[in-house]
């Protein structure tokens, strides 16, 4: 038996074959980029605000008293 010899139309298999395999779907590519970018703005910021923050001084009570 050949191909040609079904009994199946040929345009009926070509569009079932068409619905079960959907085209792909592609995700929009602004919502990541605009996340990735304000991580890296953030991350900048803080990393400015640690750099730029002055010391941390601590005294102890018991160092400071009369003896």
């Amino acid at each position: 038996m050949g191909l040609r010899d079904s009994a199946l139309d040929a345009a009926d298999v070509e569009r079932a074959r068409a619905l079960l395999n959907p085209p792909a779907r592609r995700d929009p590519m602004w919502p990541a980029l605009l996340a990735a970018t304000a991580l890296a703005v953030t991350s900048v910021a803080f990393a400015t605000v640690m750099v730029l923050a002055p010391p941390l001084q601590t005294e102890h009570v018991a160092q400071g008293a009369p003896s």
